[in-house]
């Protein structure tokens, strides 16, 4: 299989249609099926070291998920562990919009995609 680009996760991702009352554990599984339906390889909960857990790992990067809108500075915390893994290039977060973060985090790409955009609007 080619290896991930964030380009690629990002295409992946987009293709995303939830619901606003979807809960995390429905996203997760949208994120993983979107992924794989594009030929990718996530890893769910990896586990990158005791205690530090991220929601998906695609190569070398790192996919961290947040259904509600998440404390910027705890999100911020949250991705420098993550980013001090030498396995982790880079880093993409799906969360509503409005969270405002760095374009870099410990030296590791920072990516942002606003989940409000991806769930559009139902209609019968």
């Amino acid at each position: 299989m080619e290896e991930a680009s964030l380009e690629r996760l990002t295409q992946a991702l987009s293709a995303i249609r939830c619901g606003a009352a979807d809960t995390e554990a429905v996203l997760h599984a949208r994120v993983e099926k979107a992924l794989t339906d594009c030929g990718l390889c996530p890893k769910h909960e990896h586990k990158l070291g005791s205690r530090c857990r991220i929601d998906f790992m695609v190569d070398h990067i790192g996919i961290e998920v947040k259904k509600n809108r998440p404390e910027s500075a705890k999100l911020r915390a949250q991705l420098a562990r993550y980013a001090a893994f030498d396995e982790v290039h880079e880093l993409l977060v799906l969360a509503p919009r409005g969270v405002n973060l760095p374009k870099t985090i410990g030296g590791k790409k920072v990516t942002m995609m606003a989940l409000e955009r991806l769930w559009g609007i139902s209609l019968p």
